[in-house]
C-alpha cells in the first residue's frame, strides 16, 4: 500500500468520526453534514479501491490517481461552499424581514403609549 493511499484513508476516516462527532453533540446539524459525510465517503471507497481509482481516472483522462482525489475533494469543497452560500442568503433575507417587522412593531408600540423593552425614556425627549 502506498504512503499516499494510507494517509487519504486515515484523514478520510478521521473526517469522518469528526463529523459524526460534531453531529452528535449538537455542533453540527443533520442536514449540513450530508456533503461532508458524502465528500468522506467517496474519498475513502476511492482510497480503499485503487483499482476503482484507477479506473476513474482513466475515464476522466487524469495521468496520475492519486490526484484525482484531491479533485474530489475539491468538488465537495466547492459544492459545500456553495450549499452555506444560500442558506446565509436565505438567512440573511430572513434577518432583514425580522428588523423590519420588529422595527414596524415598536413604532406601533410607541404610537400606542406602550413602553418599548430595550429603549431608554430619555432618547425619546432628546
Amino acid at each position: 500500500m502506498y504512503y499516499f493511499q494510507i494517509f487519504s484513508i486515515i484523514a478520510s476516516l478521521v473526517l469522518f468520526a469528526l463529523v459524526i462527532d460534531f453531529i452528535r453533540r449538537g455542533l453540527l446539524k443533520e442536514k449540513y453534514s450530508v456533503l461532508w459525510l458524502a465528500a468522506t465517503t467517496v474519498i475513502t471507497v476511492l482510497s480503499l479501491k485503487k483499482g476503482l481509482l484507477d479506473m476513474f481516472a482513466g475515464y476522466l483522462g487524469v495521468a496520475y490517481p492519486p490526484s484525482l482525489l484531491f479533485l474530489v475533494a475539491f468538488i465537495f469543497i466547492l459544492l459545500i461552499t456553495l450549499h452555506f452560500s444560500v442558506v446565509i442568503s436565505i438567512f440573511h433575507e430572513k434577518n432583514k424581514l425580522l428588523a423590519q417587522e420588529l422595527a414596524l412593531l415598536k413604532d406601533a408600540m410607541k404610537e400606542a403609549g406602550i413602553k418599548v423593552p430595550g429603549e431608554r425614556e430619555d432618547a425619546e425627549k432628546g
